[in-house]
């Protein structure tokens, strides 16, 4: 019996014979050709293309068909990089230049995009990388003639294992065939990991080496709730996994049935539960999980859809849509939170070292007063529309937050002049993420209407660790006491002087966590949507009396273990399924 532990990405259990894919690589050599080719590799090169764009349109249908358009959106980024006219006058200048093939020109410009996404440090658009990896697979199988491997035919119950799964393979998973997931590579936020999620496959990712550890046919188990995979599995294991399979599925089935029940302790403590989102069709489901608003909306996603800044129509019209589909309900919109090494623009050519302590969000905003300005215009435009609230990250000082509140007033001062509507009195607040501004909180209470603890970034800067580097990440804990003890200092200040504090980190949707947050003080959560379910189940199985316990407990440990271990043990009284 083999054992592996991974990471967690879709939770549950499945148990059945392991289906093991092979690698598909393209070793392409580098081969000069007679300039007499040049024209023949160029339109080898358009075809590929034009049958690249063909098959991501029919993938983009067929995704919107079974899974809705918010993850079919995964194609729309496919498409339009596939068809960028600079992409192809990349590997066109080489073909005329270098006179390589048309194989390996378009394996060398893909592969310096590779290395871009690569070098970025925010794991989400780390795991883009992915995605060009499934573009390069597509491209160079037309360039080449290959015939594609179908895993979206089988004949028979399965669990793949794989170095890796495309979002292309990922979006033809069989639920009733495929079993579960377990892949070499890959992370919460990778698109096989957030489809695999919404079919409902149990799956574990980064795995390191599991396609050589089984071979076909084998039994194996898969606990997509703890990342563990085991193989060859002696009878007694069998059935006690069969048993929590069957708890898994009630659990499930009891979560639906809390859809329409308000967050609320045993003791009448009530608890509002939002949503993050990145798009507006994503506001939707996020409704249809319970979220009773949107607590956070990235919207820097709308500047990494384009090739170029978008301009103050596009982002206006994106920012419109989402507070439409909120209706009365409030949507928090957080200012730009990218780096100049993520988005076009006049200092996108300036090199960050280190671009978690670089030129990001407000920093970058406050360097290019237009851009920021523009993007302030398209948010308060849209904030006419609904129930809309605006707040700023990354803020380590009271300056950088005046500032910031200055540039508003000027946005607002040109929208009155040009007789255009927005929300007068939207409501301003900033993140805290990180030790500076939690240090100085009782000052920065002060300026705003409202906080918002972002504990992925506030425990990064706190531990000195950055989660996208595989040597540190297992340090990276936000149940350490020095995090705790700074969202403590947090929710002191905040409640001296009254203003509302809600959580919007990775932290907000983790059940472990949630009776300590609430002892905490906190009172708004804001989550994936697939996570609002689970929480309010905590929620509602909870005391606020039995909460404060808790936290007052943990503030006195000195270790990351004592505080995990104790969680887990106070979640395993009120709801074991959770573990």
């Amino acid at each position: 019996m083999i054992t592996k532990q991974g990471i967690n990405v879709s939770p549950g259990v499945a148990i059945g014979p392991a289906l093991v894919l092979d690698t598909e690589e393209y070793r392409i050599p580098r081969r000069e050709i007679d300039a007499t080719q040049v024209p023949t590799q160029i339109r080898t090169l358009d075809d590929a293309l034009d049958a690249s764009r063909q098959e991501v349109t029919e993938l983009q249908l067929g995704a919107t068909r079974r899974l809705g358009e918010k993850t079919a959106a995964i194609f729309a980024f496919h498409g339009e990089f596939i068809a960028d006219q600079k992409l192809r006058a990349a590997v066109v200048k080489l073909i005329e230049e270098k006179r390589y093939t048309a194989a390996y020109a378009f394996e060398q410009v893909i592969r310096q995009q590779q290395r871009q996404f690569q070098s970025v440090t925010d794991p989400y658009l780390k795991e883009r990388v992915r995605d060009l990896f499934d573009i390069q697979k597509r491209v160079l199988r037309h360039v080449l003639g290959r015939v594609r491997e179908d895993i979206g035919k089988l004949t028979e119950p399965v669990i793949i294992v794989a170095h890796d799964i495309s979002p292309s393979e990922a979006v033809s998973l069989d639920r009733e065939r495929i079993l579960g997931l377990a892949i070499n590579v890959g992370g919460q936020t990778s698109h096989t990991a957030i489809i695999a999620r919404m079919l409902g496959i149990p799956s574990v990712v980064a795995l390191e080496n599991i396609t050589d550890d089984i071979s076909g046919g084998e039994t194996l188990i898969i606990d997509g709730t703890h990342g563990i995979v085991i193989a060859n599995p002696e009878p007694e294991v069998i059935q006690r996994y069969r048993a929590q399979q069957r708890e898994y599925r009630e659990f499930i089935s009891e979560l639906r049935g809390l859809r329409d029940l308000p967050a609320e302790t045993l003791d009448h403590t009530r608890v509002t539960l939002c949503a993050n989102i990145e798009l507006s069709e994503e506001a939707p489901a996020a409704i249809e999980a319970g979220a009773e608003g949107i607590g956070l909306y990235r919207t820097e996603f709308v500047f990494l859809a384009h090739k170029r800044l978008p301009t103050e129509e596009e982002q206006y019209e994106a920012f419109r849509a989402a507070v439409r589909s909120m209706g009365d309900r409030p949507i928090v919109f957080r200012t730009m939170d990218l780096g100049a090494d993520k988005i076009p623009g006049p200092l996108d050519s300036e090199h960050d070292h280190n671009p978690v302590l670089g030129l990001r969000s407000l920093r970058y905003c406050m360097r290019d007063l237009n851009m920021f300005k523009t993007h302030l215009r398209a948010l308060l435009r849209a904030s006419g529309e609904g129930n809309a609230l605006l707040m700023f990250p990354m803020i380590t000082q009271l300056l950088e937050l005046r500032q910031a509140k200055h540039i508003l007033g000027d946005v607002m001062e040109d929208l009155d002049e040009e007789e255009l509507p927005y929300r007068h009195d939207i409501p301003i607040g900033m993140m805290m993420e990180t030790p500076a501004a939690a240090m100085m909180a009782d000052a920065f209470v002060k300026e705003v209407s409202f906080i918002s603890i972002g504990t992925n970034d506030l425990t990064q800067y706190t531990l000195a660790v950055d989660r996208a580097n595989e040597r540190v990440s297992h340090l990276y804990s936000p149940h350490n006491p020095a995090v705790l003890k700074l969202v403590r200092e947090i929710m002191r200040a905040a409640r001296q002087h009254d203003v509302p504090v809600s959580i919007c980190g990775e932290m907000a949707g983790a059940p472990i966590y949630t009776q300590l947050l609430l002892g905490l003080g906190l009172r708004e959560f804001s989550m994936a949507p697939k996570d609002i379910p689970e929480i309010k189940k905590v929620v509602r199985s909870t005391t606020l009396r039995r909460c404060k316990t808790i936290a007052n407990k943990v503030l006195r440990f000195d270790a990351e273990r004592q505080v995990l271990n104790y969680l887990r043990d106070e979640l395993r009284k009120i709801v074991p399924e959770t573990l």
